[in-house]
């Protein structure tokens, strides 16, 4: 018997893959020790490479089941973390509201996905430590908002400290990835072989040859 789709086990509806991404230090490790285990810790976190963590949420009546991968910020990493793009079916570029080139370097972070990336890949900008003081803000929610409005994705300002807008994040991603693999299903699928009229018209000529030639 053929083993059922993944999509057909019975702990859930839908596997969903996603990276978060982002200079070193804007809590990108924070955030998903928030979401999935519902911690905090104010202690700094080096990720060694990559690392990841599973939370099953609840989507429209559909069990999902989050793979979260968080990758390492520093440079020497970089090679080890961008085999990982291509698997991600969502993108969190995460930047630190209170480091301005956290948030200049996502342009350079958005450059990544494209090169490394799927086509369709769900994106979605974060930008973390909001709970701080507006005295130690360096890039403007309005800074932040314009950038994701350019490159058309969704935008959040976050806190792993207080829990800001961090399961609203995830679920916005989670929402946008299940609809967009639903409607792929629901989806006909489209003839393997288009024949257009001008290909039937050569084939037509070159049957009219051959068979000209064969009754030689």
């Amino acid at each position: 018997m053929a083993t059922p789709p993944a999509r057909a086990r019975a702990d859930y509806d839908y596997l969903i893959k996603l990276l978060l991404i982002g200079d070193s230090g804007v809590g990108k490790s924070c955030l998903l020790l928030r979401f999935s285990d519902g911690s905090f810790t104010t202690s700094f976190i080096t990720t060694i490479g990559i690392d990841f963590k599973i939370r099953t949420i609840e989507l429209d009546g559909k069990r999902i089941k989050l793979q979260i991968w968080d990758t390492a910020g520093q440079e020497r990493f970089r090679t080890i973390t961008t085999a990982y793009y291509r698997g991600a079916m969502g993108i969190l570029l995460v930047y630190d509201v209170t480091d301005e080139s956290s948030f200049n370097n996502i342009r350079n972070w958005i450059r990544n996905i494209e090169q490394h990336a799927s086509d369709n890949v769900n994106k979605i900008l974060v930008g973390n430590k909001a709970d701080m003081d507006e005295s130690k803000r360096a890039v403007p929610t309005s800074r932040g908002q314009a950038l994701a409005d350019e490159y058309g994705i969704k935008f959040f300002e976050t806190s792993a400290k207080t829990n800001m807008n961090v399961e609203e994040v995830f679920f916005s991603i989670g929402r946008d990835i299940k609809q967009r693999l639903s409607e792929t299903d629901s989806r006909p699928e489209a003839p393997s072989i288009r024949i257009t009229q001008a290909d039937q018209t050569a084939g037509g000529a070159q049957a009219a040859q051959k068979s000209a030639c064969c009754g030689s």
